[in-house]
């Protein structure tokens, strides 16, 4: 059993994403730790302070106790509004507390974007433009090219995680563009698990959500791979496993090459 902590801001929004996420993956505990915010705002300044290295501290211990084998702060604007520099040393300094591997929802996505070898994406963002825009910025200096970039305005944690599917869809939507090979959807409070294939299916493109890649950058921190295609295409194994050869079939294989024995499988490609 693998155990990955997260460091889940504020209470009350879309944190049951994590005990839907830990049913659909196979032997992967999911605890997850509440940190204190004293405003739920979607402002530069109030989002900025929940990822301050005190806040993210004080929510270490219990994650230790559970014997979690990395830690992830699950809030993309928490991180990516530090800057891409700041983004790494507010990491680094919760790895030092932690004693674990550390990362955080916005590193997430730039390494669920390069899994996908994508170059180019779109950004449906629930917050006012001025933050969407620094989460283009970001996304950029790690040398992803941004086709567009939708911002819902919305202005708070609450109201995202009130959002309706079909709310969604009309946000996924309206950020698409032809040539962005993924779309992503950076907010930790909205509820996306849920619907991923769904998005996935309407956009016919892969779809990365906040609280799915805090997820995937657990496991690939604590060097584990664990799959479900309900979780969309970055959760999908890259290749089917070979499918079983007939004995008919195995025998003209074996006449044809004039080899004997099994002809050998495949290697499996992962990540």
């Amino acid at each position: 059993m693998t155990t990955l902590g997260f460091l889940y801001p504020g209470h009350h929004v879309a944190e049951d994403d994590f005990p839907r996420m830990e049913i659909l993956l196979d032997a992967v505990r999911l605890v997850v730790n509440h940190t204190d915010v004293d405003e739920d705002a979607y402002t530069i300044d109030a989002l900025t302070r929940t990822g301050a290295p005190e806040c993210l501290a004080a929510g270490v211990a219990e994650l230790q106790r559970a014997g979690v084998e990395s830690v992830v702060w699950a809030s993309s604007a928490g991180g990516f509004l530090y800057g891409w520099e700041g983004a790494h040393q507010q990491i680094a300094a919760l790895a030092r507390v932690a004693g674990v591997p550390a990362s955080s929802t916005s590193f997430g996505f730039v390494h669920a974007v390069r899994e996908l070898e994508a170059a180019r994406v779109a950004v449906a963002a629930t917050y006012p433009e001025p933050i969407a825009a620094q989460f283009t910025a970001f996304l950029r200096s790690a040398g992803i090219e941004v086709a567009a970039t939708s911002a819902a305005g919305l202005a708070s944690a609450a109201e995202a995680a009130a959002w309706d599917l079909d709310k969604v869809k009309e946000l996924a939507t309206a950020a698409d563009r032809p040539e962005a090979e993924v779309v992503l959807l950076p907010d930790t409070a909205l509820h996306t698990v849920s619907h991923v294939t769904e998005l996935e299916e309407l956009l016919g493109k892969p779809v990365l959500t906040g609280n799915q890649v805090t997820v995937r950058e657990g496991l690939r921190l604590a060097d584990r791979r664990s799959w479900s295609p309900r979780l969309g295409k970055i959760f999908a194994e890259r290749e089917a496993p070979p499918a079983p050869v007939s004995r008919w079939g195995e025998g003209r294989e074996r006449a044809h090459s004039g080899r004997k024995g099994r002809p050998g499988k495949q290697p499996h490609i992962g990540w």
